[in-house]
């Protein structure tokens, strides 16, 4: 049988809205590794905001964060680390221009390590950090170093207008990222970062094509990956974009969208009758 590398956005997709992984998709998935098939995360998130699911699903494939700004393999040092980071004096023009928006927050992240320009518990909280910040205070001055993204939190009634000025005057060097309700964030990671290139490394770690591959997901910032794989899945919750991008449209993350998909792909048992 043709082995699958099956790819997985976290949040909206894999996760319900409660952050957990159903049973039924769980087990699907542990099916799916019996049967030869390989699995593997692309997500937005930092390592340390995905590692838990990693290692609850037993995974042994390269992870791609921060929506392929870095990629690593928790367990073979010889893949290398693929880190892709905004440069330094860019973020920081990126900030002068929020600033004088006056925004809520900005928060940059060095891999792991988080500096944010105002110490916000609700803020912290909002974004589930799972770290205490490395560093606060004005990031021009804190940041030292090249950040692997950039997240701003603007003010509602001047979101869509910081976007459109960070397009015309940083548009060369960097990749921007909407995220949806109710907190309308904006990422920034640099150009040519996102899932689908940070998959091609991890297929190619796995020794399949992209024809091979079966990407879910269900946002802005799973289209590539949802073109350039073998078959894209977008799940019915997701944006309308990301529908239009895929191949097939399965049902919502709390409906065990992946699970039914997968099942029927792969000619699975269902776990239908086993929760």
């Amino acid at each position: 049988m043709r082995k699958h590398l099956i790819v997985l956005d976290l949040d909206g997709t894999l996760l319900k809205d409660d952050k957990t992984i159903s049973t039924r998709t769980y087990k699907t998935l542990q099916n799916v590794k019996k049967e030869g098939h390989m699995i593997a995360i692309a997500t937005g998130r930092p390592y340390r905001a995905s590692k838990m699911y990693y290692q609850q699903l037993g995974l042994d494939t390269p992870i791609v964060n921060f929506n392929g700004a870095y990629i690593h393999h928790p367990g073979d040092r010889s893949f290398g680390i693929h880190h892709s980071p905004l440069d330094l004096e860019t973020a920081k023009t990126i900030i002068d221009t929020c600033q004088a928006f006056q925004v809520n927050n900005i928060m940059a992240e060095v891999i792991d390590d988080v500096f944010l320009h105002d110490y916000d518990e609700t803020f912290i909280d909002m974004l589930a950090l799972s770290t205490e910040p490395a560093a606060h205070g004005n990031l021009k001055n804190v940041l030292h170093t090249n950040p692997t993204s950039l997240l701003v939190y603007p003010k509602r009634e001047s979101a869509e207008a910081l976007r459109e000025l960070i397009s015309g005057k940083h548009a060369q060097g960097i990749e921007q990222r909407s995220w949806g309700a109710p907190h309308h964030l904006i990422e920034i990671i640099k150009t040519g970062n996102n899932k689908a290139a940070g998959l091609q490394k991890v297929a190619e770690y796995c020794n399949v094509s992209m024809d091979d591959v079966i990407a879910f997901g269900d946002e802005d910032n799973d289209l590539e990956m949802l073109r350039e794989a073998g078959i894209g899945v977008a799940m019915s919750n997701g944006s309308k974009e990301a529908q239009q991008a895929a191949d097939v449209i399965t049902a919502a993350n709390e409906k065990d969208g992946i699970a039914i998909f997968l099942e029927e792909k792969l000619k699975l048992h269902s776990q239908a009758m086993d929760q």
